[in-house]
């Protein structure tokens, strides 16, 4: 069940990041990066699948690159 809450988030989350790839949408990434923590936090919690956990961490992974590539803001 938690791996499915995590994958939902993910999910919100991915989405949410496609979105913010946007030019002058980059700052949304300080709102999606700590989803994708809690999504990954839940995740962790899973016995069993690691799926969730694994598209958070991605999600992440993307954001921050993003945040590095836009100076933070952009």
């Amino acid at each position: 069940m938690l791996n499915l809450i995590s994958l939902l988030i993910g999910l919100v989350a991915l989405v949410s990041a496609a979105v913010a790839f946007i030019p002058l949408l980059g700052w949304a990434n300080w709102f999606i990066l700590p989803l994708a923590v809690i999504g990954a936090g839940i995740g962790a919690l899973s016995p069993g699948s690691k799926a969730g956990r694994n598209l958070c961490i991605f999600v992440i992974l993307v954001g921050a690159l993003r945040l590095m590539l836009g100076g933070g803001i952009f």
